[in-house]
């Protein structure tokens, strides 16, 4: 029993089904808890930085989670920064005996936490897998030998036994002091308003709940690719993103439903789904900082550059294509786009615009409510050609796709994707001025 312990959340925000938690509360005398913050130095790179709109989620998913912390007399004690040095620190004023953390599918948050693990060796650092439905000790594959498709890694893990999810503790060890006002760090400007999903554990649960009794599972396949209607899709992955349910409460929650109301192929392919987000954590642990390298795990690099004018163009939704338009408005306003969306706005940038994919990548993790590490950088590796797709390059026709799924034009109508300069360049690459 160590005299005390500290647990660092970061993409794990609640108390139920948390592994790291759970070790805690059995393994401390006292207990920390503390919110890493990491730094966005991988966005910092392409000049962006995350939104207004995701730093609301952020705000409300911590004070959710402290309240439910609060039931268990514990807090969050304090906001710290995730560079190497902030987390050196951190251990420096508390000197804990023990250190808990849930395992980290982001290769930069992994290396921080191996630089601090080696400056403390007298710490006991425990590292828990929170993030996935499976343990990598029950793959059957090592990491290291990753299929090299989702088909290959499907079929290899679809029949495993999922492990149950956890409940939340009982009880947690006290904390050793007051918690300091970390409410200070989110500016009243960006406490006042709310996004447009409630963030935090309670609302996650009270969202699935809500989703498995009705009978929106039963057609989920036939309607997961619309473009727009909060029906349509699961939204899981507003709360999956930082943790506030795991992928397992899902699973939980999908066999009840399957169970009082029956499976069909719509409820598999939730499970499907959930493996496409399997793959891509263990895809993230496998290829480390090659998943956010311009010519990712390919042999050579795409055949794209960088115009800042049409990237700029595509962030606004001022291309020529509506339905892309439509997308990329949606998704500055509402901090959501449909699946559907993102393979059509990723493969315009990529084909369309001959845009550096990470460009594109960092775009949406400055705005994405769901943002997730693994998912999103994995998913646009796929759409560039330089990921796990075996078939490579996947150009979608955009007016076949309007046609397709908005036939009648409703969509661009609504988010006004018509709107735009028929013009794509004004300038050339070198900021040339280009005459008719």
């Amino acid at each position: 029993m160590h005299k005390l312990g500290l647990i660092c959340f970061f993409n794990d925000l609640r108390v139920a089904d948390n592994p790291a938690l759970m070790q805690a509360a059995s393994g401390c005398e006292k207990l920390i808890c503390v919110y890493i913050q990491p730094p966005d130095d991988l966005l910092e790179g392409f000049a962006i930085a995350p939104t207004t709109l995701r730093r609301q989620q952020l705000y409300q998913s911590l004070d959710a989670l402290d309240r439910s912390l609060g039931a268990l007399s514990q807090h969050i004690q304090v906001i710290a920064d995730g560079s190497t040095e902030g987390l050196a620190a951190l251990l420096e004023r508390f000197d804990p005996c023990a250190v808990y953390r849930s395992e980290q599918a982001n290769w930069r948050m992994q290396t921080r936490w191996d630089t601090v693990v080696q400056r403390f060796p007298n710490m006991v650092f425990c590292e828990i897998t929170s993030h996935t439905l499976f343990e990598s000790s029950a793959l059957p594959f090592t990491i290291a030998n990753l299929p090299s498709s989702f088909s290959k890694f499907r079929h290899q893990v679809e029949s495993l036994q999922i492990p149950e999810a956890i409940a939340a503790p009982l009880n947690l060890p006290p904390p050793i002091t007051t918690p300091d006002d970390w409410r200070q760090r989110f500016s009243s400007a960006e406490q006042r308003p709310s996004p447009p999903i409630a963030g935090g554990e309670a609302a996650a649960f009270r969202h699935t709940q809500a989703y498995f009794a009705s009978n929106a599972a039963q057609s989920y396949k036939k309607t997961r690719n619309a473009l727009d209607g909060w029906g349509n899709s699961t939204k899981f992955s507003l709360w999956l993103a930082c943790g506030a349910i795991s992928a397992r409460e899902v699973i939980r929650q999908l066999r009840l439903h399957e169970a009082q109301q029956g499976a069909n192929e719509s409820t598999y392919w939730i499970y499907f789904e959930l493996l496409w987000r399997e793959y891509f954590q263990w895809y993230s642990h496998r290829h480390g900082d090659r998943i956010s390298a311009f010519q990712g795990i390919a042999t050579s690099t795409p055949n794209t550059s960088f115009y800042p004018q049409r990237f700029r163009k595509w962030c606004l939704g001022n291309t020529p294509y509506p339905i892309v338009n439509a997308c990329m408005k949606q998704l500055n306003d509402s901090g959501y786009m449909s699946n559907r969306g993102r393979q059509l706005v990723a493969s315009c940038l990529v084909h369309e615009l001959a845009l550096d994919w990470r460009y594109g990548a960092a775009y949406m993790a400055q705005n994405l409510l769901d943002y997730d590490f693994a998912s999103n950088w994995g998913n646009w590796q796929y759409l560039a050609g330089v990921g796990a797709d075996p078939r490579g390059h996947r150009r979608f026709n955009l007016q076949k796709q309007s046609q397709t799924y908005d036939p009648e034009g409703h969509f661009i109508a609504l988010w006004k994707g018509a709107e735009c300069e028929a013009r794509l360049d004004h300038v050339d690459i070198v900021d040339w001025p280009i005459t008719n």
